[in-house]
């Protein structure tokens, strides 16, 4: 139904609140018409046919009243200048620079022009950040429309990660890409699981052999690399697992096997959503297809995504048009997942006409002496969009790079300092410690603890890693696809008296039918284990039959699994508050399949039971990794070992991308700090791998992307020293009694 349609089935009463309710009730499902709110946005696109409709609304803002000049042209692009409208367009977002909220006025910008909300794609990088672009999208539109806050904006069912996206899209296309519809996503544990299977069947682990062949999960690694990189995999090896080049032949074969297990168990891991999206984009008519869609694309984070991703969106919008990417070409920090610098450096090229580019440069964190700093350190950079980021925070407080004498005085720096600021008025929630790589806090940490300052560190089992989880989880994607043999041959054992060759003979048989899920009815299982498996398998038949509601079915399937639970976990109670907390996860869910995948796609950090004690302290302070820290920001940052052989990292300076990859990793850290920013520079590193007593250290030097002339922008703190001590005054000596020089000189003569 059209937003015309609508309006010609519009009841004429004047009591107009009721009928509008009805008419959205009836209207649910329909592609535009979702919610109240559309009925209220479709009177808005014809005034004179509701003009007899009088329904009172508060006064009408313009969402876009705040955005500066830059923000307002990437926003107005296409609207404001026709003949901008068949480019694409490249915002180039400084840090701090409102990227978001320009993102999302971008996008309520297109639905007041008429845009159909279900005919947008947002891509975003986490599930998070699509939820938080909807929202900011939702509030916007309520201010232009003059919606009160009990009215529902339109939905965006096309928001989400590529990984989601693309699940959702396979969905759609399975029959056409020769894709089961049932298919089930692995996790990144039982992708491994399933590589390690097909490296042992192939005898690849054999003990005997002249060389060690690569274990499962480095396995996995140069699979998914090689996926999203659309890199040859001799050149792979060459430059990233140099020691397994020996083995091409030998991963070839791996990864044929691994991918013909996949396809005969109906499952697919991670890259799998990217792949299967990437060729269908590479079909002309399926592209087609595909690409009439969505009116409007638009990408946020664009410097990080990989080569596969850039192929999929050009495959969608191969001229442009309706195509908008947002990103920073300064903060590419992820090429070991296959992040790819040049899509956001090469994407005006890209078409014809190029793409416009509009540069987002006042910045809205920092002070301007940190600004200074900052733009000193990118300036540098090889290759680079140019911009200088500006604000009107201005500030005579300059950032500090701090020369101390080694690790352990760095740690108590750091440590006085953070408890300064925290007297001065500033909650450790408010300052962070960034580092290169997770051991480079260790001494802090032990300096923290003995001094009680509370910390957390980003870190932790990953929720589906916990074995109680990942059984729970087994059983329903075993009902949803029961030919997924990892699924199955995890919840077969949990019967007592079923082992690995018993569940082996079950899966075997349940292949060689057509209907696997009766072949698991009739199956004979060992006289010790029948009541048991008599009870998996009358659940398996309820939670595979069309009485299977959603989402009790995760209730019977945890109800089936506490005795398990109780009889192979000591700490069960507490293992017990992680299946609760799935349980109330599945209520925001409406299937069991959109549970599987969105819970695959977007785990929870950690478990009830193994993320480590829980932290009672009301305050605490951030450490964090430089990669983990992206897109956050703190009022005082400490940056930790800025050094070369720590940033840039000894392990990062093979090739001139390595060595910018890593002038942009300080650049991140550094435009972490609102207020305060303090830049640590050990000078001396001890050799570890020596006695406790030992003394073997390396002087360091400060890092090379920090030369002379953007030290100077800095406030140079030198190494704290002892105040010197009152000389000794000596009493009743007069001249020199002994000439000690002499003596040793005449004991060479």
């Amino acid at each position: 139904m059209s937003v015309l349609s609508v309006h010609e089935h519009v009841p004429t009463s004047t009591d107009t609140v009721t009928p509008y309710k009805r008419l959205a009730a009836r209207t649910r499902g329909l592609p535009f018409c979702l919610s109240w709110m559309n009925i209220q946005y479709a009177r808005r696109r014809h005034p004179l046919r509701s003009a007899r409709l009088h329904v009172s609304q508060p006064p009408r803002q313009d969402p876009f009243a705040s955005l500066n000049k830059e923000q307002r042209d990437a926003v107005e692009h296409g609207m404001d200048r026709p003949r901008h409208q068949g480019e694409a367009l490249l915002i180039i977002a400084g840090a701090g620079s409102g990227k978001t909220m320009t993102l999302a006025s971008r996008v309520t910008r297109l639905v007041l022009a008429g845009a159909d909300p279900q005919r947008i794609l947002l891509l975003t990088f986490s599930r998070r950040a699509a939820k938080e672009m909807e929202r900011r999208v939702g509030r916007a539109l309520h201010q232009a429309l003059g919606f009160s806050s009990t009215q529902q904006p339109p939905t965006m069912p096309w928001s989400g990660t590529f990984h989601s996206v693309g699940a959702s899209l396979l969905r759609d296309y399975a029959p056409h890409i020769g894709l089961s519809q049932a298919f089930t996503i692995l996790d990144r544990g039982d992708s491994e699981d399933l590589m390690g299977l097909a490296r042992h069947e192939l005898g690849l682990g054999d003990t005997k052999s002249r060389s060690r062949f690569p274990q499962k999960g480095t396995c996995l690694g140069i699979y998914s690399r090689a996926v999203n990189s659309q890199a040859p995999l001799d050149a792979l090896l060459l430059d990233i697992y140099p020691w397994c080049a020996q083995h091409e032949g030998d991963l070839k074969r791996l990864f044929a096997a691994y991918i013909a297990e996949k396809q005969r168990q109906a499952v697919l891991d991670f890259d799998d959503l990217l792949l299967y999206w990437s060729q269908m984009m590479g079909d002309a008519e399926l592209a087609r297809h595909v690409g009439a869609r969505f009116d409007h694309v638009l990408v946020d984070e664009y410097q990080d995504t990989s080569r596969i991703q850039e192929a999929i969106l050009l495959g969608l919008k191969p001229d442009g048009r309706g195509l908008t990417v947002v990103g920073d070409d300064a903060q590419s920090i992820y090429s070991f997942r296959a992040a790819e610098a040049q899509n956001i450096l090469g994407f005006p090229r890209r078409f014809d006409p190029p793409a416009r580019v509009v540069t987002l440069e006042r910045n809205y964190r920092s002070t301007q002496p940190i600004l200074d700093a900052s733009n000193a350190v990118i300036a540098l950079a090889e290759e680079r969009f140019t911009k200088i980021l500006w604000t009107d925070r201005l500030s005579s407080e300059r950032p500090e790079l701090v020369t101390v004498e080694d690790d352990a005085a760095q740690a108590r720096w750091v440590a006085d300092r953070v408890l300064e600021h925290r007297e001065a008025g500033l909650k450790l929630k408010a300052q962070a410690v960034l580092f290169r790589t997770s051991q480079h806090s260790a001494s802090l940490e032990l300096e923290l603890a003995r001094r009680n300052i509370p910390f957390v560190k980003f870190g932790g089992l990953q929720f589906l890693e916990a074995a109680h989880v990942k059984d729970v989880l087994s059983v329903l994607r075993w009902a949803e696809n029961p030919r997924s043999r990892l699924a199955g041959f995890r919840v077969a054992q949990l019967v007592p008296g079923v082992g690995a060759a018993t569940a082996k003979r079950l899966l075997d048989a349940m292949d060689a039918v057509p209907d696997p899920a009766a072949e698991l009815q009739r199956f004979e299982p060992p006289q010790g284990a029948k009541m048991e498996w008599k009870d998996l398998a009358k659940l398996l038949a309820v939670l595979s039959s069309r009485r299977s509601v959603w989402p009790e079915d995760i209730q019977l399937a945890i109800r089936w699994y506490q005795p398990h639970l109780e009889r192979l976990h000591e700490d069960a109670r507490i293992r017990q508050a992680d299946l609760v907390q799935l349980a109330r996860m599945a209520n925001g869910t409406s299937t069991r399949q959109q549970f599987l995948t969105d819970l695959t796609l977007d785990p929870p950090a950690a478990t009830s039971d193994e993320s480590g004690p829980p932290l009672l302290d009301e305050d605490y302070l951030i450490l964090s990794t430089i990669h983990s820290a992206k897109g956050m920001e703190w009022q005082s940052v400490h940056v930790l070992h800025a050094v070369d052989g720590c940033i840039p990292s000894d392990m990062s300076t093979g090739t001139m991308a390595q060595i910018e990859e890593e002038r942009r990793l300080l650049y991140v850290a550094l435009t972490r700090a609102k207020q305060h920013l303090h830049v640590l520079v050990p000078q001396r590193f001890y050799v570890s791998q020596q006695a406790g007593s030992g003394d073997r250290h390396v002087y360091g030097s400060l890092t090379r992307f920090i030369p002379p002339a953007v030290a100077e922008l800095f406030e140079q703190v030198g190494p704290s020293r002892p105040a010197q001590e009152p000389a000794v005054a000596l009493t009743g000596l007069s001249g020199t009694k002994l000439d000690i020089g002499a003596r040793l000189r005449a004991g060479w003569a």
